[in-house]
This record gives structure tokens, sequence and C-alpha cells, in this order.
């Protein structure tokens, strides 16, 4: 099979980067949540206690929680139950029993679990339709061993960050770009996924991701090895170009296998002979 080998530029104009930014940003999974049928108190309207919503792909379950909190509040419990909930204790499992975990994007989830429920199913050559993921909600007693942390907000925002400080590791070797980052806009990141707010998140996000579009007149260096090295010690005499593509030392990716483990390795950004 043929592959692809485009020039550094051949997508990189700012045109095209916010719109496949744009692209995944606006993306959604369908979501089918229903109490679990054992917890809900007494009272409680049971012909009213499955919640639909199409989710942003790239938010999380602890952020869809204060929507689904006032749906079953005004819907579904009574006003005594409503008074002794605490959405702290609430948690996440899929139709078939598997713990869902919190701090992974709705769409991680939605993806994960539909492909390993495709591979459990019988195979078909014809395309099926999207149908949303069927999660059940309790609303008690969370396993706390196998949570880790509390499913809270904050929690996740945790999370967040300190994935957000290890790609920024993988790319530049520190983490100087997000610690140098001022409070308010470290807060900014979270609060463009919290409010799915694609403008406020990349008015942060720009600062730390990679530049596109290749500002070195001259072509790669050949290979991997001499693609690390400081741009003063390249022998091509480039421009050197400190927040470029062409200067991130590895591209943090993680592959989520169905049922099996999170693989993560260090990724160069040019094959060896130097094309992206």
């Amino acid at each position: 099979m043929a592959t692809y080998r485009g020039s550094p530029s051949a997508f990189s104009t700012p045109a095209s980067t916010t719109l496949f930014r744009r692209l995944t940003w606006e993306g959604t999974v369908p979501l089918e949540i229903r109490v679990d049928s054992k917890e809900l108190p007494a009272n409680s309207d049971r012909g009213l206690e499955t919640y639909y919503i199409q989710a942003p792909r790239v938010s999380y379950l602890p952020l869809i929680v204060p929507e689904l909190k006032r749906f079953l509040m005004d819907v579904v419990f009574d006003e005594a139950a409503g008074r002794i909930m605490k959405d702290e204790d609430w948690w996440f499992e899929s139709e078939e029993g598997s713990l869902l975990k919190w701090h992974w994007p709705l769409g991680l989830i939605y993806d994960n679990h539909t492909v390993s429920a495709s591979i459990r199913g019988t195979s078909s050559a014809l395309p099926q339709p999207l149908a949303p993921l069927r999660i059940i909600l309790h609303l008690a007693a969370p396993p706390t061993e196998k949570l880790l942390l509390a499913p809270s907000a904050e929690a996740c925002k945790q999370a967040f960050m300190g994935q957000m400080k290890e790609a920024d590791f993988l790319r530049w070797g520190n983490t100087k770009r997000m610690t140098g980052l001022r409070k308010a806009e470290q807060d900014g990141l979270w609060e463009g996924i919290k409010e799915h707010n694609f403008d406020e998140y990349w008015r942060v996000a720009s600062k730390v991701t990679p530049t596109t579009t290749p500002l070195r007149s001259q072509s790669p260096p050949p290979s991997v090895a001499m693609h690390t090295r400081p741009p003063s010690a390249d022998p091509q005499g480039a421009t050197p170009d400190r927040d470029g593509a062409m200067n991130v030392r590895s591209v943090p990716v993680r592959i989520y296998l169905p049922d099996g483990p999170v693989l993560q390795d260090l990724v160069p950004p040019l094959l060896e002979d130097g094309v992206f």
C-alpha cells in the first residue's frame, strides 16, 4: 500500500488548521443515561428516569452532571429526594457493567465502548447507525478503590491539566510553556472545555502548541536524529522557529486498545527520511 507523503505546508495554512481544529471541537456523541432502577428514590417518576444528550466529544462525564442533575430534580425526583441527593456520590457504568473512566473525554469513552461492543458482536459489511452509548447512573456507593479519585469537576480539571503538562514535556523536553502560563490562562484552558467555548480554549492553547506553518527557508533535516538538535546545531543553517512544528522532539500520542492496555511511546514528528 502506498503511503501519502505531503509537503510540510500542504495542509498547514492558518485557515485550514483552524478549520480542522473546529471540526474536531464540534464533534458530538449520543448518550442515553438511565438511573439504576434499584437506586431510584421513593416517589420518583419511573417513566422518565432516562436522559438523552448529544454531548461534546471533548467534554467529560463530571461536566454533564449539572445538566443531568437539573433534569432529575425537575422531572424525576420529588422534593424530599432532591434535598438529600449528593451528586458527588454519583458514578457511571456502561450497560454491560464496565466502570466508565470519568477522566477520559466522552469521545474516547464512546469510541472505546462502541468498538468493544462491535468486536464482541457479529461482524457486518453494512454500515451501522450511530447508536447512543447506554450509560447507567448510580446515585450512591461509588467504588473508590477503582475510581481512585472522586469523579468531581475539580478532580477532572486536575487530571486534564496534568495531561496538558505531560504533552508539553513530550513535545519540548520541558513544561515551561504550561508552567509559564498565568493562573488565569491555565483556568481559561479548562473553562474553554467546561463551557465548550472554542475561542476561549484556543486563545490559550495556541500558546503551548506548535505553530503549524513552517518558517524555515531550508528543507527539513534528513533524519530524526538531526531534527532533535537545537537550531544552533542544525547544519542546514536554517532560521530557527522556536515554537514551530519542525522543532518538537516528540508528538504526544496514546493508543487506547478496546479491552486492552493503553500504549504510549516516544513518537518522532518526522519519518526517517525527514518527511512528516
